[in-house]
């Protein structure tokens, strides 16, 4: 079969539509490409609810007009939306450069005979070692220490070294792990590696983990001084860390969520950070992104580290990404299975 085949790369600033048309370049081999570029604004532009699919570019109207006459959709934040299906006839494969697709509706996507296809784990290295950095940050008092000498020229070296204010360290600290998927794994090992006390409570968690595996969240959080969040936002799961589990942490400890913002009620963590009953908390999301203004969390800068949602923003996850779209690209063209497909 020598028919080309039809691609729309709509990337973005992160996942650019050129690595996207190079790793589809280096995949599909045994069929002509033609692939048509299309550049949507995240992150310049922040992503949100578009008609009936959560996390997307508002931008139905550009995706559209680029799918005219295509047959394959490959992207990151493009809206896959009913309006956008019904609207793209002759498209047949969409491959998100995502760990789920979120900016899909599936539900349309079948009624379309529109195959869907996603890339988990593209950014699991990215998001692990970022946590670690957080963790190690808020423990240590890193950007803290930062802010006072580099902006305030205040050397508070002294302050940082009394015993009420001294940080953390990792060795022999117990650190528990709420889920244990790609990232939790990764990051099971590189506290283990620090000397670690590491614990894991992940009910779907098979085989064997690095870490002392426990039964309910309730036996892992009255055991922490330290929990870090990396299950997945379902409905069974968010608010999973409220005012009952949080009391549940010894006195001073820390928490940090590098997975998503629901996970973990804002309002008591601020609450708790308010009263000492944590020491510290490190969030890379929120259950509001962007934070909005009025957030309680800024008026606890002395006692947070936080960063806008960074977790997975490293150049090697936007090439990961593209290859992996690109190969089922690739398998969908030779006739092959897909690999990661849900319609």
């Amino acid at each position: 079969m020598n028919t080309p085949v039809r691609v729309v790369a709509a990337g973005d600033h992160f996942v650019l539509p050129t690595l996207i048309d190079r790793a589809l370049t280096d995949e599909v081999i045994e069929r002509p490409l033609d692939v048509r570029e299309l550049t949507l604004g995240w992150p310049m532009e922040p992503f949100g609810p578009v008609a009936e699919v959560r996390e997307a570019s508002d931008a139905e109207d550009a995706v559209i007009e680029a799918l005219d006459g295509r047959e394959v959709l490959v992207t990151q934040m493009a809206p896959v939306t009913e309006r956008v299906l019904a609207a793209c006839p002759d498209l047949r494969l969409v491959v998100v450069c995502r760990g789920g697709p979120v900016n899909v509706n599936l539900d349309a996507a079948t009624r379309h005979d529109v195959r869907v296809c996603y890339a988990p784990g593209r950014n699991a290295a990215a998001t692990a070692e970022f946590t670690v950095g957080l963790l190690l940050a808020a423990l240590r008092r890193i950007p803290q220490a930062h802010d006072s000498l580099a902006r305030q020229r205040s050397w508070r070296g002294a302050t940082y070294y009394t015993y009420e204010h001294s940080g953390l360290e990792l060795e022999d600290l117990p650190v528990g792990l709420v889920g244990y998927g790609a990232v939790g794994s990764r990051v099971a090992r590189a506290l283990a590696a620090f000397g670690a006390q590491v614990m894991v409570y992940d009910p779907y968690a098979r085989g064997e983990i690095h870490g002392l595996r426990l039964p309910t969240l309730d036996d892992l959080l009255t055991r922490s001084r330290v929990v870090s969040l990396h299950a997945r936002l379902t409905p069974e799961t968010q608010g999973l860390l409220g005012a009952r589990e949080l009391a549940l942490l010894p006195r001073g400890s820390v928490v940090v969520n590098v997975a998503r913002g629901p996970l973990l009620d804002e309002a008591a963590l601020c609450d708790a950070l308010e009263s000492g009953a944590l020491s510290a908390a490190a969030l890379d999301t929120f259950d509001r992104e962007p934070l909005p203004a009025d957030s309680r969390l800024f008026a606890l800068a002395d006692r947070v580290v936080l960063t806008p949602h960074l977790g997975g923003a490293s150049r090697a996850v936007a090439e990961k990404a593209a290859r992996i779209a690109a190969a089922e690209v690739g398998r969908w063209a030779r006739g092959e299975p897909l690999a990661h497909c849900l319609t």
